[in-house]
């Protein structure tokens, strides 16, 4: 990624990036302007060979306040390629399961990923509508200690859209959106899964993709797009497709118990995809249920900790447990999320410790109140 001359001339003299920035409120040596200033006004300082490369979240809090529009996510993921080449890599969440579970794919493995999906309901070959699961399944199998059904997540998107007279075509060949290899600089790994998710979709004859995933909407969307050119199809994520034909479809739903929720903006959902009102308008068609906002809300709303199962840092756990008080403080017995990496991160956060805030998925919530 390029800056201009006057980009970098304006960012020596400002700060609003590291003031904005999560992880700089804890890592006292971290600050996205100081990594630019250590790129390119201080080549020397050898960035390539640093951690601090990996620090940064991804989150575009301070992109999005930027006086001269630095993407500085975009900026520092397009270092983390050349780190990459120069043997400085990411330490890895999880002893590196998932991104093994994406190299597998890119490399080319028969998968069944359809067997839930015939479970929950009806799904088609072909069809006007492809539901992109994602890798919610893997998470399904590896977060069973923490106590989640994440697959359940996947199987209500697919009971609502069957009520909607929607019989999606889910497919065995579809793989990982690539967001974690993307992210953390394995742009060939990126470049393969993409390439395999169009064809794949392409060959359904599929006109609209619903994402239940923020990351996967969000890769389509931005990084899809750029690399591979316009896409051949519409693309929409859950939240905004059901709040746009719940109200025609004739759903009601039943009385939430007078519960207080609060809702966790996802960072893919939010700032980088723009979308802030469609998931707090399904939550208001459930009567009774009363959404109260955090301090940090919307395109000001926090991180929950951590991206692409990388670098899983004391930062990390600051924020998630900050995250837990704010929703607390307002009240909120449950905080509601439209991304599946929140609701794991979240729930691991307040393991051990006294908060009790239940961290509940969106459209698992809508379905439980169907009348």
């Amino acid at each position: 990624m390029q800056l201009s001359q006057q980009q970098i001339d304006y960012c020596m003299e400002c700060g609003v990036c590291t003031g904005s920035c999560p992880v700089a409120m804890t890592l006292e040596d971290f600050s996205p302007r100081r990594m630019i200033k250590r790129t390119l006004a201080e080549p020397e300082s050898d960035i390539l060979k640093s951690k601090d490369i990996w620090a940064c979240l991804s989150c575009s809090r301070c992109s999005d306040r930027c006086p001269v529009k630095i993407d500085f996510p975009e900026f520092i993921r397009s270092y983390r390629h050349k780190a990459r080449q120069e043997d400085n890599l990411p330490k890895l969440s999880h002893h590196g399961m998932f991104h093994t579970i994406t190299s597998i794919q890119a490399k080319g493995v028969k998968q069944s990923r359809i067997e839930w999906a015939r479970k929950a309901g009806k799904i088609a070959e072909k069809g006007e509508y492809f539901y992109f699961t994602g890798c919610i399944a893997y998470y399904d199998a590896a977060f069973q200690y923490l106590n989640l059904n994440m697959i359940e997540s996947a199987e209500n998107n697919l009971r609502l859209l069957n009520k909607m007279g929607i019989e999606p075509v889910v497919s065995n060949d579809e793989c990982c959106c690539g967001h974690d290899a993307f992210w953390c600089g394995d742009e060939d790994t990126f470049l393969t899964l993409a390439k395999k998710n169009i064809e794949t979709i392409r060959a359904t004859g599929a006109k609209t993709v619903i994402f239940g995933c923020p990351e996967g909407y969000s890769m389509f969307r931005e990084a899809y797009a750029k690399e591979l050119g316009p896409l051949p199809f519409e693309i929409i994520h859950i939240t905004e497709f059901l709040a746009r034909e719940i109200p025609k479809a004739g759903i009601a739903f039943k009385n939430g118990s007078n519960a207080t929720v609060t809702f966790q903006d996802p960072c893919r959902l939010g700032r980088r995809s723009g979308i802030y009102e469609a998931p707090r308008e399904l939550i208001a068609l459930i009567p009774g249920t009363q959404l109260a906002e955090m301090e940090h809300n919307r395109e000001n709303a926090v991180c929950c900790g951590t991206t692409a199962w990388m670098e899983c840092s004391t930062a990390s756990k600051v924020m998630q447990k900050e995250r837990l008080k704010e929703a607390e403080a307002v009240g909120a017995t449950a905080i509601i999320t439209a991304c599946p990496k929140c609701r794991i991160h979240l729930t691991c956060a307040q393991k051990n410790t006294d908060h009790h805030v239940e961290i509940l998925d969106l459209v698992s919530y809508l379905a439980a109140h169907i009348e």
